[in-house]
Order: structure tokens, then C-alpha cells, then sequence
């Protein structure tokens, strides 16, 4: 099939000068054949270098093919499914094993150990905290709530000083103004913090 510079980048993420000069090496070893149209050249494959074969071997190689897809699905099936952890028992395993090469396995069993072992950590820390919860430990010490309820009690002071001073300030403004208080109000007012106003 007819490919460019162009399309062999997008697809293997190659910088294009390093494309272009192995595919000129290329034609000029007479590998492949180019044609030039403008500014763009089109490499092709030279046909006359390939064995053509006959009938027999051609179906015999449909058979070997599909046999070969085969068993590409059913291993990508089985990858999938451990990757999403369907399946976990060791006679699974077993069958997984003698279809597989051992590097494949190895990760396969390294990554699934590794998602149990998480499983397990989590697990442990959820039943130390429900144990800490069951026994009626105080998770926050008196001290550090005494802290945050003045410093919270402060704020709350200080919020209230500063209402306090705008609105003086505004009654000062608009006293004096024929103008409606309600004209000077562009933006609508804050929310009201109920909490706070007690």
C-alpha cells in the first residue's frame, strides 16, 4: 500500500527527517520505489521482490492465520479479564499458564498479586479505623477543640466589628442623600450567615 512521509509520522510518532532519509536509503538500495508528484513523493513497495504464492500455500496460509486470531482473542480475552479481576482462582491460572509465554504470565501474576496486596492494605486500614470508631476513642483531642472554638468565636467577633463599621459608615454616606438607599445598592448583599448573627 502506497504511504507518505505524512502518514508514516502520524501512525509511529517519528520526527519527519528521520522518516524521509530512511525511506530515500531505502530507494536508493532499491527496496522500495518512489514516484514524485510536486512536492510530494510516494513510496511504494517494488512488487517483483515478493515470491507470489500458489493456491495451496496461500490457503494454507488463511488456515494458519485464522488459527493464529484465534488465539490472539482468546488471550486477549483472558488479559482482560484478569485485568479487571473477573477471574482469580488458581485453576484459572493454570489454564492461562500453558497458553502464554512465561513473560507474560510473570506479569500477569505480578499484577494481580499487586492488586490483592492493595485489596488486603486497604482492607486493614478500613478495620483499624473501625476499631478506633467501636471503641470510643475521642478522635479529636479537648485541647484541640477548645483551639479551634475560640479562634472560630474570634472570627465570628471580627466578622460582626467590621458589619458593624460598614454599616455606620453607610448610614453616614446615604444620610444626607436625597437619593433612595436602595439606588446606591448595586450588587445584591452577602449572604446572611445565620450561624453567625446570634
Amino acid at each position: 500500500m502506497p504511504e507518505n512521509a505524512a502518514d508514516a509520522l502520524q501512525k509511529f510518532n517519528l520526527t519527519k527527517t528521520a522518516v524521509q532519509k530512511a525511506l530515500d536509503a531505502l530507494a536508493d538500495s532499491g527496496q522500495i520505489s518512489f514516484k514524485e508528484y510536486g512536492k510530494q513523493k510516494i513510496y511504494i513497495a517494488r512488487q517483483d521482490q515478493f515470491e507470489i504464492p500458489n493456491s495451496e500455500e496461500l490457503e494454507e496460509m488463511k488456515k494458519t492465520n485464522a488459527k493464529l486470531q484465534e488465539e490472539l482473542a482468546d488471550q486477549k480475552k483472558a488479559i482482560s479479564e484478569v485485568e479487571s479481576g473477573e477471574f482469580q482462582t488458581s485453576n484459572w491460572y493454570y489454564g492461562l499458564v500453558s497458553g502464554l509465554p512465561n513473560a507474560v504470565n510473570k506479569i500477569i501474576f505480578e499484577k494481580d498479586l499487586n492488586i490483592n496486596l492493595l485489596q488486603r492494605y486497604e482492607v486493614q486500614e478500613m478495620e483499624e479505623k473501625l476499631t478506633k470508631l467501636r471503641s470510643g476513642v475521642t478522635l479529636v483531642k479537648p485541647e484541640d477543640k477548645k483551639i479551634i472554638e475560640n479562634s472560630f468565636a474570634e472570627k465570628v467577633n471580627q466578622w460582626k466589628k467590621r458589619k458593624r463599621m460598614f454599616k455606620e459608615l453607610w448610614d453616614n454616606i446615604t444620610e444626607n442623600s436625597p437619593k433612595d438607599q436602595k439606588e446606591f445598592k448595586v450588587l445584591a448583599p452577602p449572604p446572611k450567615m445565620t450561624a453567625l448573627n446570634t
